[in-house]
């Protein structure tokens, strides 16, 4: 069988980053600290874990709800009311493996072939590729770097066309950690409404913000819930990465094409782990914000380092795992700084490029994917490295 040249040219490296130069070294037994991942660090809290295994003991093996069971739902409303200010119905709530199968069943419902999707640069790369799997094509509109990389109505205008069917959010924002204003995300839900647009919001770090930054659901603004496809995961705030479990909210309209697409591709999410999902919304959230201040620490610990660099510069992100130091004053590329620290420092970092073109001139750094020691010895790793340089 002949795979088409695009297929083919889709399952580039450039999908992994740094992670798959990394794995060659990892291979050969280097000690290499691991800041381009996005994964949390803590352990799954313990309650989690012990309602999945009361779950298994009780018999919850069997086939389940096509749209999850109906205790997470419940749950899941109740969270959305109380935290996002959202009012869905639980037929208006889908569980899906992940908040990556959220979003590819979002854009394979709504992108037909032909349609433009509009990313904010720097953007999640991801976000491409199932643009391109549901037939769309990607249009970047550039943010400001000089301006924090706010929202831009005037940028995002510029590139819509008759063509465009959404807009794509990560909000707060991977890789910047910038975690958008009330009065930016107006911005875009005057455009989506003007223009007639869906929304996709991709909301996985809602709860990891800091110094008062509010997260904001561009749902809840005044005629968005009825175009606006949110996402979320239980990945970041309740250390969940490998459970691979997520969830996103529609008006009851658009969920019949999403639902279609989630039955076609998995039926449904493993039932014994909703369990566990159920008992992470319903149960103390104590373990979860002391990771959100471990995250705090950390992200004090790199900012403050980074800025001490010759080179470099760092702002301090508002919400997020991850610090985007600004490299131009190195005068080397990202993706060259990225290999020869990982070469010379074995500290991995990704390079701002892997998110576009706006990307260029930073290096993204995790400080989430590691322990408060460890993210210690890397940033004194960096250290010596830039002062050597």
């Amino acid at each position: 069988m002949k795979w088409p040249a695009a297929r083919l040219a889709n399952g580039s490296k450039k999908s992994f980053g740094m992670y798959e130069e990394a794995a060659k070294l990892d291979a050969a037994g280097a000690d290499l600290i691991h800041l381009e991942f996005g994964r949390p660090h803590a352990d799954t809290p313990q309650h989690i874990k012990d309602a999945s295994k009361a779950a298994l003991d009780a018999g919850i093996v069997h086939y389940g709800d096509f749209r999850g069971t109906l205790s997470l739902r419940q749950a899941l409303v109740e969270k959305l009311k109380n935290f996002n200010k959202l009012d869905y119905d639980v037929d208006e709530v889908l569980v899906t493996n992940g908040l990556t199968h959220a979003s590819f069943a979002a854009f394979m419902a709504a992108i037909d072939p032909g349609d433009e999707v509009i990313l904010l640069d720097p953007y999640y790369p991801q976000h491409i590729g199932k643009t391109e799997l549901a037939g769309g094509k990607v249009v970047i509109a550039e943010l400001d770097k000089a301006n924090d990389f706010a929202i831009s109505k005037e940028a995002i205008a510029a590139r819509i066309t008759d063509r465009t069917r959404m807009i794509v959010l990560v909000n707060p924002a991977n890789p910047t950690g910038r975690v958008y204003r009330r009065d930016e995300l107006q911005q875009v839900a005057d455009l989506a409404i003007e223009h007639d647009l869906l929304v996709l919001s991709d909301e996985v770090y809602e709860y990891i913000t800091y110094g008062g930054a509010e997260h904001v659901s561009i749902a809840s603004l005044p005629g968005m819930r009825e175009r606006t496809i949110t996402c979320f995961a239980f990945t970041k705030a309740y250390s969940m990465d490998g459970w691979r479990i997520g969830y996103l909210a529609a008006d009851a309209r658009l969920m019949p094409a999403i639902l279609r697409i989630a039955m076609t591709d998995v039926t449904h999410v493993n039932v014994f782990v909703q369990e566990g999902a159920r008992a992470a919304v319903e149960g103390p959230q104590d373990a979860m914000h002391a990771m959100v201040e471990a995250d705090r620490r950390k992200r004090n610990i790199v900012v403050r380092t980074l800025n001490q660099m010759p080179g470099v510069t760092c702002a301090e992100p508002e919400g997020t795992i991850y610090a985007f130091p600004d490299i131009t004053g190195t005068g080397r590329s990202s993706s060259e700084l990225a290999m020869a620290i990982l070469q010379e420092a074995h500290v991995v970092v990704e390079a701002g490029s892997f998110y576009g073109p706006g990307g260029e001139g930073h290096l993204r750094v995790c400080f989430g994917s590691e322990s408060e020691e460890r993210v210690i010895e890397a940033m004194e790793r960096l250290a010596r490295f830039f002062n050597a340089s």
